[in-house]
C-alpha cells in the first residue's frame, strides 16, 4: 500500500473476493482515516488482521 491508507482498504477489500490469502503490506495506516475499519469488515463478514 506504500503507506496510503486508501490503497490498503480498497487492496483489502478487493481481497475479499480473491482467491486464496491475500496480504496488504503497510496496512496500519488504515487506522489514520478508519481506526474501526477491520471491525466493521468482520461485522461484514470478512475474515481480516491488522499484524
Amino acid at each position: 500500500s506504500h503507506g496510503d491508507h486508501r490503497l490498503a482498504m480498497a487492496l483489502a477489500v478487493a481481497g475479499l473476493i480473491a482467491q486464496g490469502e491475500t496480504i496488504v503490506e503497510d496496512a496500519a495506516c488504515i487506522a489514520d482515516s478508519f481506526p474501526g475499519f477491520v471491525e466493521v469488515m468482520r461485522a461484514l463478514g470478512a475474515e481480516m488482521e491488522i499484524e
